[in-house]
């Protein structure tokens, strides 16, 4: 063998080592942030125990700034202050009901992919996951868990944003297999048929039989509470200006943001009350901006997340009465998309 010939097998064995050390690397940092979840390590999370999960809790994503950002935690429902068991699960947004929840996530990289996780909400082991088309946005499961749906930003990504697009799903939650696209329904209002190019779809809320639903749809700068058949493809207007509804634990009521600006300077949402027998809404006592899809505490309150500064990544969640008046109570520092677990 040549000296040269030597020289060039030492380059080329050197090209090969930082090559594979590049890919390793891209791999680390493509796995980085939403990476399909794994085994949590939390230094400040306590166990997740089979007591807690068999309690009432609150299922959140934990905001609080350190090595638990992001990751779904767990606090009981009669003591939210507790510490709270972090699990291994990495969302953007979370959703838990009837045993099972909804995980939507980014997986942030040179290429940023969008993914979705329906899991054992008993164990927080995945089940089924998919690929979504867009930035997550909105969670929801059904109430005996058999559903889940959820929407994605596709152009834009925020609700005040001039010009933005959403699509909304439905999936079977046993099977992992998608169901419907509410873009695809056919919309009816006042008993005729109405359809624009510009419809979109966000924020489905379940009744308990599975087949009922409501969400809401925009239009020219408009945008109204519908309600849903699942079986037969289509959704009718009920009323104007209702946004990301929330069917009350009893059926009766939706709870909902309601926009208090826009046209000129950024929109405000504070949440309101719509009582579903006489389409007649009444505002909350908070007067923050709330961009969330309201969650219901109990039959007697609501929940929903704001941030700590205008500017800070880190949230809480609140609590107000659904009624109106009382005041606004901070019920967990440092969480974000709470789902409540009555047992």
């Amino acid at each position: 063998m040549t000296a040269a010939t030597s020289r060039t097998r030492i380059v080329a064995f050197a090209v090969i080592v930082a090559v594979a050390l590049l890919v390793a690397v891209a791999a680390v940092v493509l796995g980085a942030g939403g990476k399909t979840p794994v085994a949590a390590t939390a230094a400040r999370a306590v166990p997740v125990s089979r007591a807690l999960v068999d309690a009432p809790h609150i299922v959140f994503r934990d905001t609080s700034r350190g090595a638990d950002y992001g990751r779904v935690g767990i606090v009981p429902l009669a003591h939210p202050a507790a510490r709270p068991a972090i699990t291994g699960l990495t969302c953007d947004r979370v959703y838990v009901a009837g045993a099972r929840g909804l995980c939507l996530y980014a997986n942030r990289g040179v290429i940023t992919t969008y993914k979705g996780v329906i899991f054992d909400a008993r164990t927080f082991r995945p089940q089924h996951s998919f690929s979504l088309p867009g930035n997550p946005s909105r969670a929801r499961v059904s109430a005996d868990g058999r559903l889940v749906a959820y929407t994605v930003f596709v152009v834009g990504d925020g609700y005040g944003a001039p010009g933005f697009s959403t699509r909304t799903f439905v999936r079977d939650a046993a099977s992992g297999r998608e169901l419907a696209q509410l873009e695809d329904f056919t919309t009816y209002r006042d008993g005729h048929v109405i359809h624009a190019a510009d419809f979109n779809f966000w924020g489905v809320t379940f009744a308990p039989d599975d087949n009922r639903f409501y969400a809401t749809l925009g239009t020219a700068g408009r945008t109204y509470l519908v309600q849903g058949d699942l079986a037969r493809h289509r959704v009718k207007v009920l009323t104007e200006g209702v946004e990301c509804p929330s069917l009350s634990p009893d059926g009766t009521r939706i709870a909902f943001k309601q926009r208090a600006g826009g046209g000129i300077g950024p929109v405000h949402w504070r949440p309101a009350v719509l009582d579903l027998a006489t389409l007649r809404s009444h505002p909350l006592v908070e007067t923050r901006n709330v961009d969330d899809q309201i969650e219901w505490f109990d039959n007697e309150h609501v929940s929903y997340g704001l941030p700590q500064s205008a500017s800070s990544p880190v949230t809480d969640i609140w609590k107000a009465p659904a009624a109106g008046g009382g005041r606004p109570e901070r019920v967990l520092a440092g969480a974000w998309s709470p789902a409540v677990v009555r047992g």
